[in-house]
């Protein structure tokens, strides 16, 4: 499944980084944009599948290789068993954790293997630390900083500023209510992933919504739950 490497072929932190990225783009991508093609083929009657992200920025769900010990670090087997025993979300969290400890396996695999000394590893993982993990990026933990995208998106204070401090108590209140998931009532946190209804006009925690800033990243014009169950109301001819 992966091309041998010639001995005299030397890798530098800086391609072992952005192979290392390619494969967490491949599988943020198969347990988001592409979640309804991974789900399916990850059918529990097949024999022990694998979530493979490859350097080209692909990924596939396929069986182990045969090889044992295999060249390079597996990631885990049997996703598929557990697809229809876990609910949904504790499935994708399980994927996702399995599929990070997997990514670092392989850029540990390539540090020995290319003989890193303590810089080059000091120097490989301070780049990989600035991505968040997949199960972050899962779970909607991520907050992209000074994002210009649509107003719907990533942080909460992206779309709107703190209303000033006011004295009155009603001006208080309107600001907290401003401040709150139209879902769960709880208050903002700076460090929040929210999104807008542009239906309602409403605020929402991603998670309370099951939405995440990748999925977010597809979606032009967000409804949220509720609106997206109301059905316009039929036209009575006269």
């Amino acid at each position: 499944m992966e091309i041998e490497i010639g001995a005299g072929c030397q890798k530098s932190v800086e391609d072992i980084y952005e192979e290392y990225t390619m494969r967490r783009m491949a599988i943020v991508k198969a347990l988001t944009t592409d979640f309804q093609d991974f789900h399916r083929q990850c059918d529990p009657d097949k024999e022990n599948l694998c979530l493979y992200g490859f350097p080209n920025g692909k990924w596939a769900v396929n069986l182990p290789v045969d090889d044992i010990p295999s060249e390079l670090p597996e990631p885990i087997l049997g996703i598929n068993f557990a697809r229809d025993a876990l609910d949904e979300k504790e499935w994708i969290d399980m994927v996702a954790i399995h599929s990070d400890s997997w990514l670092i396996s392989m850029v540990s695999f390539f540090g020995a293997k290319y003989r890193f000394d303590k810089h080059d590893r000091k120097y490989l993982y301070s780049l990989i630390n600035e991505h968040p993990t997949i199960h972050e990026v899962i779970n909607g933990k991520v907050v992209k900083p000074n994002s210009t995208g649509s107003n719907h998106k990533f942080n909460k204070s992206n779309r709107k500023s703190k209303p000033q401090r006011a004295s009155s108590k009603s001006t208080e209140k309107k600001k907290n209510n401003e401040e709150e998931c139209a879902t769960c009532q709880g208050s903002y946190e700076g460090d929040d992933f929210w999104i807008y209804c542009d239906t309602c006009q409403r605020w929402f925690h991603g998670k309370c919504v099951k939405v995440t800033p990748s999925r977010a990243e597809n979606i032009s014009k967000y409804k949220c739950p509720s609106c997206s169950m109301k059905r316009p109301r039929p036209r009575i001819e006269i």
